[in-house]
């Protein structure tokens, strides 16, 4: 078992090796980059910030698709070859965390990560958690409850609520509770992660008004994988009930509680635990949509905005950082069967 997980671990350098090289490759290629987005600025068709040595050419009269273009190559480095570039990104610049922003120039990748991962940390790990916490118990009353009018009734909870974009579902719970439509209630912020004046409060305070913020986001954040990690769980559960280890554990005399919490439920999780992993990439990545909707800055919205401002350093540098957490979540995954089920041996 030793040996499987230190292969595990050592294939993650190679994999992440693939995975980085390919989307470098994309970003080097790809139109309506830096390069581009610098000569509409100089020419006055777009907005941007370009270096300064092409803004004094540009006061000069150069051709624009020649002299210039090559100073601008030269200044984001894309004059050298490939392999040349991707391995200072690599190794000189940290996977491009070293790298300033081109759109905020002041700034590297790392420290505009660094300072949206507690952010995507109060929205990530409540939701993750919640999530579980809330499926798991749901889908073991609808198995154990098969169709009865709780389990009708929960279904159909469960498959409005999935039926519902998440970003519908935010817009709607917004008129509802922050007061955007007159004659509701307005009991909830409109969006932020915190007021103005949380800096001013006191620690319980400015947790009562984190916890006000981030209520409907993470409420829309479990509506996406509320409905299949619920069914999920029965399905499976169900399935494990009909077994004939059941029946035979049943048939010695054991209690059907004592058959499904101490056996059904074990072998139940072991398809839950594939997204067990998951975590230490959704604690970070965040939801583009619902930080959009609820104006939260996150790792989520940022990598949409760098994608946005064809941002290379900050979204390779993001890549990089999801890369290497969703490699060991894989290896997490592969643990956590491990522990549900004793007789999985990867070893053999």
């Amino acid at each position: 078992m030793f040996r499987y997980f230190l292969r595990r671990f050592a294939l993650v350098i190679p994999t992440f090796l693939g995975i980085t090289m390919m989307c470098f490759c994309l970003t080097q290629f790809v139109p309506g980059g830096p390069v581009e987005q610098s000569l509409m600025a100089i020419r006055g068709l777009g907005s941007g910030n370009a270096p300064a040595a092409s803004q004094n050419a540009a006061e000069s009269p150069v051709d624009l698709s020649g002299q210039l273009r090559e100073q601008l190559n030269a200044h984001y480095g894309f004059d050298r070859p490939v392999p040349v570039r991707y391995f200072n990104w690599l190794v000189k610049d940290c996977c491009g965390l070293r790298t300033r922003s081109y759109h905020y120039t002041d700034k590297t990748a790392w420290e505009l990560i660094r300072a949206r991962i507690p952010v995507s940390l109060w929205f990530g790990i409540p939701g993750f958690f919640l999530t579980y916490l809330v499926c798991i118990p749901l889908g073991i009353a609808k198995a154990l409850r098969r169709g009865t009018p709780f389990d009708l009734g929960s279904s159909l909870v469960v498959f409005v609520g999935y039926a519902i974009p998440p970003f519908a579902f935010g817009m709607l719970v917004k008129m509802l509770f922050c007061g955007t439509v007159d004659g509701l209630w307005d009991v909830l912020p409109l969006g932020g992660i915190e007021s103005e004046n949380a800096l001013g409060l006191s620690a319980a305070d400015r947790f009562v008004d984190r916890f006000r913020h981030m209520l409907l986001p993470v409420l829309c954040y479990m509506i996406g994988s509320f409905a299949m990690l619920t069914l999920l769980v029965k399905n499976t559960l169900l399935d494990q009930m009909s077994a004939n280890y059941i029946r035979t554990i049943l048939a010695k005399g054991a209690t059907l509680r004592h058959a499904v919490w101490r056996h059904a439920l074990r072998n139940a999780l072991i398809p839950v635990a594939t997204g067990f992993g998951g975590i230490l990439t959704l604690m970070f990545a965040g939801s583009v949509i619902i930080e959009n909707v609820f104006d939260i800055p996150g790792m989520g919205r940022l990598a949409l905005e760098s994608l946005e401002t064809r941002d290379y350093p900050v979204f390779l540098g993001l890549m990089s950082v999801t890369s290497v957490l969703g490699l060991l979540g894989q290896i997490l995954s592969d643990f956590c069967y491990v522990l549900i089920d004793p007789r999985i041996r990867f070893d053999r």
